[in-house]
């Protein structure tokens, strides 16, 4: 199911969405997909977080939109940098309008939506470095069981 709830031109379009946000930041975004959540959807994405190795981004500003479909769960979870200069509910400004885009079925566009929220944000405490700024972490969506 998990790989299933998007087409191909679903995730090219969230693909696109992570590339445009990281053009503007030096902020690694990833978007983690699979069926189940067994545990606290927090602690998951923090699993996730860690398996992903988002933590070894240099200046700790990796992002994470971790989704478990068929239990109707998501989270998203920044790491420490940025959580340092966000605000208390910045994460949770951005759940909520994905969680109205995703009630009406709207899966990508939630998605799309919550990574140029961050993209947005990261740029202005993480701006993008230019020629000089690494892309640290693969813009591809992983998929679990």
């Amino acid at each position: 199911m998990a790989e299933k709830l998007f087409s191909t031109e679903d995730r090219e379009q969230i693909i696109q969405a992570i590339v445009g946000a990281e053009k503007v930041t030096s902020g690694e975004i990833q978007v983690h997909i699979e069926n189940h959540c067994r545990i606290d959807v927090l602690d998951r994405a923090a699993e996730v977080f860690e398996t992903l190795k988002m933590y070894q981004t240099k200046d700790r500003n990796g992002v994470l939109f971790y989704l478990a479909v068929e239990d109707h769960k998501f989270a998203v979870l920044g790491d420490a940098g940025i959580n340092q200069v966000v605000p208390v509910d910045f994460w949770e400004q951005i759940k909520n309008r994905m969680a109205e885009l995703f009630s009406k079925g709207q899966f990508t566009q939630g998605l799309i939506e919550g990574i140029e929220s961050a993209g947005k944000a990261l740029s202005e405490h993480f701006p993008h470095q230019g020629d000089a700024d690494e892309n640290e972490l693969p813009d591809e969506i992983s998929f679990g069981s």
